[in-house]
């Protein structure tokens, strides 16, 4: 029997329908959230992002300040831009589009914006307390992720999840999720030997390393859930995953398509970071 598909496109715009209420009560207050965004350069994957973004804001009133500056913005104007939007009461998220210009070092720039305003989840103060178990904020990858993983009614806890890959905007953070949620995590990656002796134990797995095909129908047991985190192009120039789609959805039990998947989640959650931060400046 074929996956169930994991529709990000519907649960994303009931989290946006919620974000919208929020947003409508804190504006009734006279604090309406605010979020800048800041694109460098002309980057065309980085500019269909950003009009995405900008448009969830509009549709979820939510106040969207984009900022579009030459590829060749010094760096310490960036980071001084970003100190005046930290100070900036108006101002209660800030995101900065990646990839950067080569001149201007992305470490820098993340531990620039406050972790106050931190919505995209990746300061290392972020990081530090999802790591602890503190509240902040969440990356909004995986947390969309567990979103969805949450929408199949899978208990994670005592479950065996792997993820495939190990980066900090959303291996690492992946894993730190699904470890609060009591799962027994696996992390693989380019060092591991042979990743299909972990994912076929898996009753989850999470694919994220931007390469085509790197799971496929063999390497995954029957009825798990399969999250697929990749934005690749075919052969025929189509968007595709990490995950071989064809084949794996004849063996798991639910599958995200991509598109259409975690895409719409991660800017959902970047949403409902963003008017978080600005219900606790209101408070």
């Amino acid at each position: 029997m074929p996956a169930q598909l994991i529709d990000g496109n519907a649960l994303a715009e009931s989290i946006r329908a919620e974000v919208g209420a929020r947003a409508t009560a804190l504006t009734a207050c006279g604090h309406p959230p605010g979020l800048a965004v800041i694109l460098v350069g002309d980057d065309p994957a980085s500019q269909v992002y950003v009009k995405h973004k900008v448009a969830d804001c509009d549709a979820s009133g939510v106040r969207s300040v984009l900022e579009r500056y030459d590829a060749n913005l010094p760096e310490a104007e960036l980071l001084a831009r970003i100190e005046a939007l930290n100070a900036d009461p108006t101002i209660h998220g800030i995101l900065v589009q990646m990839p950067l210009p080569k001149h201007i070092a992305a470490h820098k720039v993340i531990e620039t914006i406050s972790p106050l305003k931190d919505v995209d989840g990746f300061h290392v103060q972020s990081a530090g307390a999802l790591m602890i178990g503190q509240p902040g904020f969440k990356a909004c990858t995986p947390y969309g992720c567990m979103k969805l993983i949450a929408t199949t009614g899978i208990d994670l806890r005592g479950k065996n999840a792997v993820v495939i890959g190990r980066s900090n905007t959303v291996g690492k953070p992946m894993a730190m999720l699904l470890l609060q949620a009591n799962a027994t995590v696996t992390i693989c990656h380019s060092g591991t030997a042979d990743i299909g002796l972990h994912t076929r134990q898996a009753d989850v797995v999470v694919a994220a390393v931007g390469r085509r095909n790197v799971l496929t129908a063999d390497m995954v047991k029957p009825g798990a859930v399969v999250i697929d985190v990749g934005m690749n192009r075919n052969d025929e120039g189509k968007l595709c995953g990490d995950v071989d789609f064809i084949g794996v959805s004849q063996v798991a039990g639910w599958i995200t398509p991509v598109p259409g998947g975690v895409g719409p989640m991660t800017r959902a959650m970047l949403l409902v970071n963003t008017i978080e931060a600005a219900e606790r400046a209101a408070a």
